[in-house]
């Protein structure tokens, strides 16, 4: 079945039919942490209708100490089974939208900011498509069943097994996720030890975000099942690669022209200011900059050492660009909408390229690194970037920038 595709009405059917038992209704707080609540399927009915009441005061970010009533109204096109509980009894889920008791949107509804975002694109004659590449490490667990920091093996990049003690665990993911409704590419070991990678299909841009979240989900079910512990972290081991969340995009337009070298320049453009929702812990910034992570504002063709790559590609459907710098714990619904807004600002403007940077820059010389700009080098310098940008404030609710940056 298509997971993807639901009504409402064939929820209900799914629910009766399939046995059933729990109804998840899933939204995250403004940093991306997935929050939900469960339903037993009699309440379902009252939640199309209705919508479920949360206690929006509980919820880090979202500013409702007084009015605190907000309701869950579920997306029913986002109606996925979680293939790691029972068969019988089963557990399902559906991401929401977010409103006040007058049916008005949250404002810090970030999944419906980023809708927003799509339908500005699309009014334009666009249409962004994303693809994702997550890392993340697998770690042991002491004798109480906490996380340590030994790695579950020494492997390095690409290494197989029995070097690589990922292997099933990853074959496990890819065919859990096959039975969610997502589509994973390829998975492989990473240059840490016990570091892993899993890529996606490209999709549409909502979907995509969905699709991040659900991925850390049943990652981190089934590296407990495996009485394991997935650590997505930007950077768990100081003297070892952090973790990144690359984000891939592409554009298609109404006019048939192609616009992703102007995508490309906004995106270069507004970097610094949207870095604090990119990279928003402390720990983002002790992997910019070390150990293949990102810390100049440059981009090349092919070249990992840059910010923004253009990958090689042998059909030109297939163009795309890929931003490096980005990690786990961005919530995927801001950071996709602001690249979706700063690569539209730079199709308005008219934006073009500089020259790209045709050189490794982990190995580079000083005269050729101090022309170039560089990322915050600190989650305070990033969010003070933020607070004071016009770009920010003019897609992100003031409210919802003051929380994220006093974070």
């Amino acid at each position: 079945m298509d997971y993807d595709r639901y009504s409402a009405e064939e929820v209900r059917q799914f629910v009766e039919e399939d046995d059933v038992k729990f109804i998840r209704l899933a939204f995250c707080d403004i940093f991306g942490r997935q929050k939900n609540i469960s339903l037993m399927p009699s309440q379902l009915e009252h939640a199309f209708q209705d919508g479920i009441s949360i206690d929006a005061s509980a919820i880090d970010g979202f500013d409702r100490d007084v009015h605190s009533d907000l309701f869950l109204y579920p997306d029913p096109s986002t109606l996925m089974l979680f293939p790691w509980r029972p068969e019988h009894g089963r557990v399902v889920r559906m991401f929401c939208q977010i409103r006040k008791p007058d049916g008005a949107i949250f404002e810090h509804d970030t999944r419906s900011l980023l809708i927003q975002a799509i339908k500005d694109a699309r009014h334009a004659g666009l249409e962004f498509f994303v693809g994702s590449e997550k890392e993340f490490y697998l770690f042991r667990l002491d004798d109480n069943g906490e996380p340590t920091h030994i790695p579950i093996d020494r492997a390095t990049y690409m290494d197989i097994a029995p070097a690589d003690r990922g292997v099933n665990i990853r074959r496990e993911i890819c065919l859990t996720l096959e039975e969610m409704g997502i589509s994973p590419t390829g998975s492989h070991h990473e240059s840490g030890p016990g570091q892993n990678e899993v890529d996606f299909n490209f999709d549409e841009a909502l979907i995509a975000a969905d699709n991040a979240i659900a991925f850390t989900t049943a990652v981190q079910a089934i590296a407990t099942q495996n009485g394991l512990y997935a650590d997505f972290s930007p950077k768990p081991l100081s003297d070892e690669d952090g973790s990144s969340f690359h984000i891939n995009l592409s554009v298609r337009s109404a006019d048939g022209k192609d616009y992703l070298e102007a995508v490309t320049a906004g995106i270069l453009d507004h970097i610094l200011e949207m870095t604090a929702f990119l990279n928003p812990t402390e720990a983002s910034y002790h992997r910019l900059g070390h150990r293949k992570a990102p810390k100049y504002i440059s981009w090349d063709r092919q070249n990992r050492s840059q910010l923004i790559r253009v990958p090689a590609a042998t059909n030109p459907k297939y163009r795309r660009i890929e931003l490096r710098s980005p990690d786990n714990g961005a919530n995927p619904y801001l950071a996709i909408a602001l690249l979706i807004y700063a690569g539209l600002d730079g199709i308005k403007r008219g934006l073009t390229l500089p020259e790209p940077i045709e050189t490794n820059l982990f190995t580079a010389e000083p005269e050729v690194l101090d022309q170039l700009q560089t990322l915050p080098a600190s989650r305070s310098e990033a969010t003070g970037i933020a607070r004071n940008s016009a770009f920010i404030q003019n897609h992100l609710p003031a409210s919802l920038i003051t929380k994220f940056c006093h974070r």
